[in-house]
């Protein structure tokens, strides 16, 4: 019965159609997104036109953590269980992951260069940001470098590992002295970032996630076709 819904849900995620879905849904996202960061959202009164890449950098650094966070709880999975599927996602999700946490750390340095006056600063924030990206680079490069076997039990422990770093991200701003401004957005209270800014978030993040969503989807497909291609070839 199992077997038969892992199979069930592989079928969906490897159609066509839902891929066009996603597509057609992120284009919307996206340009929503845009109109309201480009043309709605106000200039902000200390920072100008330069906040905008709030709209690029924040959600590229909440996709990056989210998807780290997946992929750390699919690879304790993958050496409780064994499942092979596991696998399979967390490495076909990495690529996203990575990504997203290069594009926070770009537009991060051009974003501090007209507010703080310098492009890069050892920022407890910015620095865990930069260590969540090595330890990317290492769960990618495991699969480079190492065989299937040994790949998949390194990097699952690469992951587990890198996953301490996430909670100090999130909470770097309140445990240390940091350039970086307190959280602006809680879930459980009310947020101190306006609508204005707030909606357009909200939109660019839906947007990046469901663009990591078509980078996951194409790379899943590839590494299902790379099973049955080795499995044909045993026979």
């Amino acid at each position: 019965m199992l077997s038969l819904i892992t199979e069930k849900i592989k079928a969906i995620l490897i159609s066509s159609k839902f891929r066009n879905l996603i597509f057609i849904l992120f284009l919307i996202f996206l340009s929503l997104g845009l109109f309201e960061a480009l043309v709605i959202s106000p200039k902000d009164y200390l920072q100008s036109d330069s906040v905008r890449i709030m709209y690029v950098h924040v959600p590229s650094a909440w996709i990056s953590l989210g998807i780290f966070s997946i992929i750390s709880l699919l690879s304790l999975g993958v050496l409780i269980f064994k499942n092979k599927n596991f696998v399979l996602i967390s490495k076909s999700l990495a690529p996203s992951g990575f990504i997203f946490n290069l594009i926070a750390l770009v537009t991060g340095s051009i974003w501090g260069k007209p507010t703080w006056g310098t492009w890069w600063a050892w920022d407890p924030r910015i620095t865990s940001m930069l260590v969540l990206f090595l330890f990317y680079f290492l769960y990618l490069l495991s699969w480079k470098i190492f065989d299937k076997n040994k790949a998949s039990t390194i990097s699952s422990y690469i992951s587990i590992i890198g996953v301490i770093n996430v909670p100090i991200i999130k909470y770097s701003v309140d445990w240390w002295a940091t350039l970086h401004q307190p959280s602006s957005i809680n879930v459980l209270s009310e947020s101190t970032i306006h609508s204005s800014m707030l909606i357009p978030l909200f939109l660019m993040t839906a947007a990046f996630a469901l663009f990591s969503a078509l980078i996951f989807l194409m790379k899943y497909n590839v590494e299902l076709i790379k099973v049955k291609n080795k499995g044909l070839n045993r026979i």
